[in-house]
């Protein structure tokens, strides 16, 4: 199939020189093409540019194409979710309602809730209820412009239940047009029945369930929370290490609600990105900026959790790598709307509009280890492709809380038109 999109007030291209994820004034660079064309053959983008250029080049390619035409919108990649929860069982909207009253993240957790409720659910939670509920959630991430998407376990933490969530993404990655890029996350928490033997667990993880999730391929990171009262940094470093002599690409969830050395231990392992970071050190942001650690900010946990923001401003000034995502969880960020994150990046943390569509695309791809596939627009490059209903990108942050997305071209094919879901499954 060839596809000609045409007459985009603007096609967002994301393209650059740079080399890897962008930094510091590279994160302003989105190269707008104006009055833009995109051609797409099968499941790759041929080239981007003005029709008539397209037309000398692409003789054939135009002629046979068909048309979509994107008189007054603009066009722009297809958006990157790269840090998520997205298979777990349950909800948690009365830990909403006990943090209105007062209660924080860390007494409601030690209290029963938090994480540990969650586990109890998905552990109930059959594999065919987990997967229609996570089908659904897809549906609506993919409505909302976002075409590749993290999937983090950890709501299971002992072997039966890990296994079930990354094999509940695993089958959805081969079903769903939403793509998706699995993270092992055993060290969520440490399960009631380990209370002070959480090195006893720490051991599980290494030597139990690591080397399973390697042999069967159920994922390619492997996540810890490094945070006071969780996994401390030692025994942080021990399971990523663990994980990396196993091949598994190691992320952290640092410095999330204290300060606790975790973006100083993401630059120190070698981490591909160091995620949450609200209360992170200047001395980690530093060397987190030496190491090209990518920082995955999460502006939607702070908005809901009604905590501080993490300084998006410093890092990308510092020269952190930033990207951006939902957090999507049942318990601290329950959204699925990364435009509406994208929103709260630019309000709360100090970025501009050119710089959250830089950490929701490319960067979120190299955050992902796919930034040579996704996240611009580019020749060769998976056609991945919005098209969205406003006059110009500034507009996606001035029209905020609302999805502007009228069309998503997953893999060369439409799946989702005027707002609607195709069902092309």
């Amino acid at each position: 199939m060839t596809i000609l999109i045409r007459n985009a007030n603007e096609v967002i291209t994301l393209r650059s020189n740079a080399q890897g994820p962008r930094t510091k004034e590279q994160m302003q660079e989105i190269a707008v093409v104006e009055n833009g064309c995109v051609l797409i053959e099968e499941d790759r983008i041929v080239a981007v540019g003005a029709f008539e250029q397209l037309e000398v080049d692409f003789p054939d390619l135009v002629r046979k194409a068909d048309i979509i035409d994107a008189t007054g919108k603009i066009v722009m990649p297809g958006l990157v979710d790269c840090h998520t929860h997205l298979v777990h069982g349950g909800t948690r909207e009365q830990e909403f309602n006990m943090r209105l009253n007062g209660s924080t993240y860390m007494e409601i957790m030690n209290a029963g809730g938090g994480i540990h409720a969650t586990t109890k659910r998905t552990r109930e939670t059959s594999f065919e209820e987990l997967y229609e509920k996570t089908m659904q959630h897809l549906d609506v991430f993919l409505k909302h412009g976002v075409t590749t998407v993290e999937a983090k376990s950890g709501y299971g933490l002992d072997w039966e239940t890990e296994k079930k969530q990354l094999e509940v993404a695993k089958q959805l990655q081969a079903t769903h047009d939403v793509d998706i890029v699995s993270t092992f996350m055993g060290a969520h928490a440490v399960p009631r029945d380990y209370k002070e033997r959480e090195d006893e667990f720490v051991d599980v993880v290494i030597h139990d369930m690591l080397p399973k999730v390697a042999e069967l391929k159920l994922a390619e990171f492997n996540d810890v929370f490094c945070e006071k009262g969780v996994f401390t940094p030692e025994q942080s470093q021990r399971i990523l290490e663990a994980g990396k002599a196993l091949g598994l690409t190691p992320k952290i969830h640092a410095d999330e609600i204290e300060p606790y050395q975790g973006a100083e231990l993401a630059a120190e392992v070698g981490a591909i990105s160091a995620e949450h970071l609200l209360v992170a050190s200047d001395e980690g942001i530093l060397k987190m900026a030496e190491a090209g650690t990518i920082a995955v900010l999460l502006p939607g946990t702070a908005f809901f959790l009604r905590a501080p923001y993490a300084r998006g401003r410093l890092m990308i000034d510092e020269g952190v790598p930033v990207a951006i995502s939902t957090d999507f969880n049942p318990g601290s960020s329950p959204t699925m709307s990364l435009p509406f994150i994208m929103n709260l990046a630019c309000m709360h943390m100090g970025m501009t509009l050119e710089e959250v569509l830089t950490a929701t695309t490319i960067n979120a791809a190299y955050a992902l280890n796919r930034g040579e596939q996704i996240g611009s627009l580019e020749a060769n490059k998976k056609a991945d492709v919005l098209i969205l209903d406003v006059a110009n990108y500034k507009q996606l942050q001035y029209f905020y809380g609302m999805n502007h997305t009228h069309t998503v071209i997953k893999n060369g094919q439409v799946v989702v038109q005027n707002g609607i879901l195709l069902n092309n499954r």
